[in-house]
């Protein structure tokens, strides 16, 4: 089945993602309408193919041959296309900004979920080749992930205002808690940080993430040199007993925080921790320093190994059997995943709403981490 669709804005990733996913894609989507504000972007995007140009998104999504409308830039509309749509009864691709207002944007959310409608959210991040294939090792041979580090380095104009340097922080912050959910495959139980207050300068934004998976943690297997170097006075005994018989830490693991007052700690048994950053501290000027050593997209420990991620397709990983690495530059573009993953959701008679409904837990997350700044303690997330 082909999609008639019309598009709503271009946006930044238009030329990179969008564009030539569609190309790739004539066989599932046909463009037949496109309304966006930047007059020659929409000229060449109607010329290349062969659209109607429309002057408003109402006109657009009333029409009787489009389907589905894919949303793909932030603008002052807000969400006035996307609950257009929905009193329309035409599915949505919203690649239009995560950052939801748990409370204040409920409304929406509810539009959305009563209409009927497919709706997809965006999350590139997840569609990433080097993503998708740590999951898959994860599933096979790295074992259930128990300590992950996010963080992302951009680069800002001097001319950008700051509402729009903290637009830019918070949907990228927002991006990554919802990567690292997905790695995870968890319920986030709680969210600390020091440095998430509103009032602070946007140039540095830092919180840690606990996940409860609701399965048992497994204990991590060590060679023996290792394993007296996370041995303490405490257990030290015991530990060395239990190494010696079978090779395995019960009781202490390098992730496992230390002991207080000689006493080991006893974390929850299924609990992944996650710490997750994004940095604008670097002027966009001084490129070089930008680009010099930068820090891996992702870094997972899991059970039997540890892997390290650059998006999108690079990946290398490390176990008892040495250093691994794959490049997975010649998969299928994200884009074109993307697109269609939204229309099988589109076609398909089961209708799925987790990409919403993630959505906004990761924005409920990020608040979250700006109250635990503001009152300087951890925040316990609603289930």
């Amino acid at each position: 089945m082909k999609l008639r669709v019309g598009l709503i804005g271009l946006g930044e990733q238009w030329q990179t993602m969008h564009r030539p996913a569609l190309r790739m894609l004539t066989e599932r989507f046909d463009v037949r309408a496109i309304y966006c504000t930047v007059a020659k972007l929409a000229e060449n995007a109607v010329s290349e193919f062969q659209a109607d140009p429309v002057d408003g998104f109402e006109a657009m999504v009333h029409r009787d041959d489009i389907d589905a409308v894919l949303i793909l830039e932030p603008t002052w509309l807000g969400h006035l296309p996307a609950l257009a749509a929905c009193k329309a009864g035409k599915a949505i691709y919203w690649a239009s900004g995560l950052d939801f207002d748990p409370v204040g944007d409920a409304p929406f959310r509810r539009c959305v979920e009563e209409s009927g409608i497919a709706f997809m959210a965006s999350f590139p991040k997840r569609f990433a080749p080097a993503t998708l294939r740590l999951k898959e090792l994860i599933a096979t041979s790295l074992g259930r992930p128990r300590l992950l580090f996010c963080h992302k380095r951009i680069s800002s104009p001097e001319q950008q205002t700051f509402e729009q340097t903290r637009s830019q922080m918070r949907s990228e912050l927002i991006e990554l808690i919802d990567w690292c959910s997905y790695v995870v495959a968890g319920q986030s139980e709680s969210v600390m940080s020091a440095n998430c207050l509103p009032s602070d300068p946007w140039d540095y934004r830092a919180l840690s993430l606990r996940f409860n998976t609701g399965r048992a943690a497994t204990s991590v297997e060590l060679p023996a040199a290792a394993a007296e170097i996370w041995e303490t006075p405490a257990n030290f005994a015991t530990s060395r007993e239990s190494t010696a018989a079978s090779g395995v830490i019960g009781s202490r693991t390098p992730n496992d925080p230390p002991p207080t007052n000689g006493q080991p700690s006893n974390p929850s048994p299924s609990a992944v921790t996650a710490q997750i950053s994004c940095g604008n501290y670097i002027p966009a000027k001084w490129q070089e320093a930008i680009g010099f050593r930068p820090p891996a997209g992702m870094q997972v420990c899991c059970q039997h190994g540890v892997a390290f991620i650059d998006l999108p397709g690079t990946l290398v990983w490390f176990d008892d059997a040495g250093r691994h690495q794959e490049s997975l530059d010649g998969e299928t573009p994200v884009g074109e995943k993307m697109l269609g993953q939204f229309h099988r959701a589109v076609t398909s008679l089961v209708r799925n709403l987790s990409g919403l409904e993630d959505a906004f837990a990761a924005s409920a997350i990020l608040r979250a981490a700006e109250q635990s700044s503001q009152e300087g303690r951890r925040i316990q997330m609603l289930s």
